[in-house]
């Protein structure tokens, strides 16, 4: 999905409607600096303003994923060509999550070992040592809460019984018995309790 192209064809189109981004913001609830985002190809509008952003400009959903117009003669193909980059941009916003869960644990981890030290060890007041000690737990346990959405909202858990790939609840997610990224947890499709390993796409 080319930004880019898409944001040309989208000021093209505005344009086409003889409207300022102002007047195209104005009817879309939003500020005209938004669309200047989206012509820019800074940003994609957000699925919950496209409908009415395609009804305005006059083009179809499927024109503003190929940033052109589309005819019948290659409908199938372009369909299947945003469909595909669709997929290919939740992967990689899945993998980045993931890598992000990493990148936020160590530095979380040290923190908390080194205050936790600290408060052991220092020649320090008790005061100091339990503010300490609250510090690095609540850092700790903010980043475990984090760690635990990521781990249950990016990509997907795959059942080793049954194959079936599912988004759990978080709450299985935390009750679960875990080894690196897989779970122990009842799948919803076969209804087995097994080791469900964490996989980024369907």
């Amino acid at each position: 999905m080319d930004q880019i192209m898409i944001g040309k064809f989208i000021a093209a189109c505005r344009k086409e409607k003889k409207m300022t981004q102002a007047q195209l913001a104005e009817k879309l609830g939003i500020s005209d600096r938004a669309v200047s985002k989206w012509e820019t190809g800074k940003c994609m509008p957000d699925a919950s303003l496209m409908p009415e952003l395609c009804e305005q400009l006059g083009i179809s959903i499927n024109d503003l994923f190929n940033g052109r117009r589309v005819t019948m003669e290659n409908y199938k193909e372009a369909a299947e060509a945003a469909m595909l980059q669709l997929k290919e941009n939740e992967e990689k916003k899945n993998r980045m999550m993931l890598d992000l869960e990493i990148g936020m644990g160590i530095p979380s981890v040290i923190t908390f070992v080194v205050l936790l030290g600290v408060a052991a060890y220092a020649d320090i007041p008790n005061v100091l040592k339990a503010v300490l000690l609250i510090v690095g737990a609540v850092q700790f346990f903010f980043y475990l809460y984090h760690a635990l959405k990521i781990e249950t909202e990016a990509g997907y858990y795959k059942c080793q019984n049954c194959g079936n790939t599912y988004v759990p609840e978080f709450k299985d997610v935390v009750m679960a018995m875990h080894s690196g990224r897989s779970r122990k947890m009842k799948c919803p499709a076969c209804g087995e309790k097994c080791w469900h390993k964490k996989v980024i796409y369907k």
